[in-house]
């Protein structure tokens, strides 16, 4: 059946003109025929929209921060009491020993084949459209590279799934195919769609040139992980090229450490790619809520009261010397005030907030913990985002996918890995923090520099898989569960039960 494409701004439009123009010959349509649909690359925008939504639900409700972050040796989320247990789900992600019916790993999966879909539709909707029409081919190459984008994040998270390019023609019950054909297939797509869109930067919500450079970038630095054969040389050389073509296209390292996390970040020099949040008409972007304290409403004149929960992990705050810029500007420690300068009082205790470094246990009970002050107030908490004066639940910033900071020290990786020297770029980094430049800096150091820039940015996980520290990151950390036994991969989640039992297949061996 021809697929007939509807677009109420052109039918008025032409209604309009029907009463204006004398030329009566000319062809009225109140539908676009498909053959000649998209006419403009705003009827192409519009018809993308959709591909974009799976990633706002990523952040705060889709699993997929959780599973970065939780599981790494940056963030903990302690259970404090009655708080914050819920039958040990996040336990499972800090000790790593989820299983098929962990709620994080379950909203991850069909979140991401969420945006998979959104974009085989497209490219579905697309298919008796004029192949020659410059406005479909770039519309189509976007497609491609959202759709290799949410693939990056599938082979990233969950190792071999379903490879499908087509809503309409997809199989009920797919079988998965291999981490690294997939890791082929989208670099192949990738690499011929990037030369179809705009030069320059472009919007950061939405693919341009500096996204899909930056996606090509971490493909070719994780590959290694990716093929199961190891990082090449070869996999670096390509790395390092899309590094260069993302910095070649004009970013700038803002000058002051915050700036790129600030409510109105959107026109940040230093964004490359981000997820677009609004506090009214895009939601779900309140990572705040999970780490201020309760009484911290007081200190941001919050509409609603915060949940007091994850913490940083003290190994990780202590990471940071005390003249790095940033260990102010991404963290909250020590007594707390509120919008007036005044103490902040602990609604319970009638004691200050003080917020220690120490975290006695994983599991904080009434039993093992000196007082509810401990409880409320242990754990240094997360203010990298901005909370402006008077904010809810929701936040507006945008959440930054690829920035340049993150890109600098991947060129500086990558070159040491080569052999050659990193600190340009490592240092690059390091001085706008305010600290010394490092020289003749070790992979390590570079590890290490990442953690520190990109602390509760979802990008630990990977590098920590990456570097071979990832299995039993967390498994001796807290008295209270010693010797954890971790789950038999550690390095990639568990296909959801759910979703097993919806199609058996995934529990088959992958195809090529």
């Amino acid at each position: 059946m021809k697929k007939i494409f509807l677009n109420i701004g052109i039918i008025s439009f032409v209604a309009w003109g029907a009463f204006s123009c004398t030329n009566l010959d000319e062809k009225l349509y109140s539908e676009i025929p498909a053959e000649i649909y998209p006419e403009n690359e705003m009827q192409a925008s519009l018809q993308l929209l959709p591909m974009y939504e799976a990633t706002r639900n990523c952040v705060d409700q889709g699993g997929w921060w959780f599973c970065q972050e939780l599981t790494s040796d940056e963030v903990v989320p302690p259970t404090r009491h009655l708080d914050w247990d819920d039958g040990g789900k996040w336990r499972a992600l800090q000790l790593h020993t989820w299983d098929n019916n962990t709620e994080a790993l379950k909203q991850m999966w069909p979140n991401f084949f969420n945006g998979v879909t959104a974009c085989n539709k497209i490219a579905d909707n697309f298919a008796t459209a004029d192949p020659e029409n410059p406005v479909v081919i770039k519309t189509l190459a976007k497609m491609k590279i959202m759709r290799a984008f949410y693939y990056y994040w599938l082979i990233d998270n969950y190792g071999d799934v379903p490879y499908l390019t087509s809503f309409a023609n997809a199989p009920q019950q797919p079988f998965k195919t291999k981490r690294a054909t997939i890791f082929r297939n989208i670099v192949a797509q990738l690499e011929e769609s990037v030369g179809y869109l705009d030069a320059g930067q472009g919007s950061k919500t939405a693919v341009n040139r500096g996204m899909a450079f930056s996606l090509l970038a971490k493909l070719y630095l994780n590959a290694g992980v990716y093929t199961g054969e190891g990082l090449t040389v070869v996999h670096l050389e390509k790395a390092n090229a899309y590094c260069d073509s993302v910095i070649a296209l004009g970013y700038s390292l803002e000058s002051n450490v915050s700036a790129p996390f600030v409510t109105a970040n959107e026109n940040s020099t230093e964004n490359i790619f981000t997820i677009g949040y609004d506090e009214n008409l895009k939601k779900d972007f309140c990572l705040h809520m999970r780490t201020l304290h309760y009484n911290h409403d007081q200190k941001y004149r919050l509409t609603v009261s915060p949940w007091n929960g994850f913490a940083v992990i003290p190994t990780h705050y202590d990471s940071y010397d005390d003249n790095d810029l940033r260990k102010a500007a991404y963290f909250l420690a020590g007594p707390q005030t509120d919008a007036a300068g005044k103490p902040l009082i602990d609604g319970e205790t009638n004691e200050v907030v003080d917020l220690t470094k120490n975290i006695p246990y994983l599991m904080m009970t009434p039993s093992n913990t000196a007082s509810r002050q401990v409880v409320r107030c242990s754990g240094i908490r997360a203010s990298k985002f901005e909370v402006k004066l008077g904010a809810g639940q929701d936040l507006s910033n945008d959440y930054p996918i690829f920035r340049l900071a993150d890109i600098l020290l991947m060129k500086a990786e990558i070159l040491v890995r080569l052999g050659q020297s990193g600190d340009d770029y490592l240092n690059q980094v390091r001085t706008r923090a305010g600290l010394g430049g490092m020289s003749g800096a070790t992979l390590d150091d570079i590890l290490a520099e990442r953690g520190r820039e990109l602390f509760w940015e979802a990008h630990r996980r990977q590098d920590l898989i990456r570097y071979g520290k990832y299995k039993g990151v967390n498994a001796n950390r807290w008295a209270d569960y010693p010797n954890t036994v971790a789950t038999a991969n550690e390095e990639i989640f568990v296909i959801p039960k759910e979703q097993t039992d919806k199609n058996p297949n995934l529990l088959a061996a992958p195809i090529d």
